[in-house]
């Protein structure tokens, strides 16, 4: 058995191999403390070792950060796939049976907000479908405050307003 940072590490990129969608810090750290295989700190050096070293890439917004395997990381596993125990695998197969959806749904639903050169705000608002996107949307609102608003309700309101663009624009 391989010692246990490098199954961390394994057990990430195996984790990251098995979905076709990116995975949250949250969803990864949330594995981990429920299967009480490490601390949050550890998962986070980890996390940040498969960053540094290019097999895991992310993407972040303003209230999230996203991870992918890398072609690198994908080799890497291949390479040392027979140090992960079949019983940890099944861990992680079983956890992805019970939340796929709900995993699949956190991240499709994507908002973030910058400033733009005039002082204001823009705010981009994505859904998006096996990595393509749906909807990709900017509003530009005059304040923060707004731009906040806007990226906390889009995942609630998502699937409505969706329908109205379409029913509209389908006229």
């Amino acid at each position: 058995m391989a010692e246990p940072f490098t199954l961390y590490k394994l057990i990430v990129l195996y984790m990251l191999d098995k979905v076709d969608f990116p995975l949250s810090n949250t969803q990864i750290s949330d594995f981990f403390l429920e299967k009480e295989y490490t601390n949050y700190f550890t998962l986070q050096q980890v996390m940040h070792d498969l960053i540094d070293t290019n097999l895991i890439r992310t993407e972040s917004t303003h209230s999230n950060t996203q991870y992918s395997i890398t072609p690198a990381g994908t080799e890497t596993l291949a390479f040392f796939h027979d140090k992960i125990s079949p019983a940890i695998q099944n861990d992680v197969l079983h956890y992805f049976d019970e939340n796929k959806m709900e995993l699949k749904n956190e991240n499709s639903v994507l908002s973030d907000f910058y400033k733009t050169t005039n002082n204001e705000y823009a705010v981009r608002c994505q859904l998006k479908e096996k990595g393509i996107s749906r909807i990709d949307l900017t509003l530009t609102v005059h304040t923060k405050e707004q731009a906040e608003a806007i990226c906390n309700n889009w995942k609630d309101q998502t699937a409505e307003v969706y329908a109205y663009l379409m029913e509209l624009l389908l006229k």
